[in-house]
């Protein structure tokens, strides 16, 4: 399962991420990356709100199925953090992860790793609780 990880300490407001996005679905707001969550399933307001069945659950990730989207807005107002937006066709777009690619386009696009899949992301935190871990066992001398 792709995850999208924002590490705001890491973001330099370039906007790569922002122009790269088809779905228009990501902004830096004071140096963070807002895009959506991917919220668990049974605690997804978009995914829980929608009258038409528009928005599902694929393998971890909230996707909206366009064609069945009405362009209604109820999504788009249950997202606690206003992921979701309805475009110029009245069709309701966010983060799909860029399902049909290998990695989300901002992640590519993203110079300073301030936007990682999640797979990156918790190979490099193993490695460094590992490290600090075998520090720690020999400074306790277990």
């Amino acid at each position: 399962m792709k995850e999208l990880v924002s590490r705001p300490e890491l973001c330099e407001e370039c906007s790569r991420c922002e122009r790269i996005c088809p779905q228009n679905a990501i902004r830096v707001i004071d140096g963070v990356p807002v895009h959506c969550l991917h919220c668990a399933k049974d605690r997804a307001p978009c995914l829980n709100i929608c009258p038409e069945g528009a928005i599902v659950e694929v393998d971890g990730a909230i996707l909206i199925k366009e064609d069945k989207c009405i362009g209604c807005g109820l999504c788009r107002d249950a997202c606690p953090i206003a992921a979701i937006h309805i475009d110029e066709s009245g069709i309701a777009r966010k983060c799909n992860l860029c399902v049909d690619k290998e990695k989300p386009m901002c992640v590519v696009a993203c110079p300073t790793g301030a936007l990682e899949d999640s797979t990156d992301f918790l190979v490099e935190k193993r490695e460094r609780v590992a490290k600090e871990l075998g520090r720690l066992k020999t400074i306790m001398k277990y």
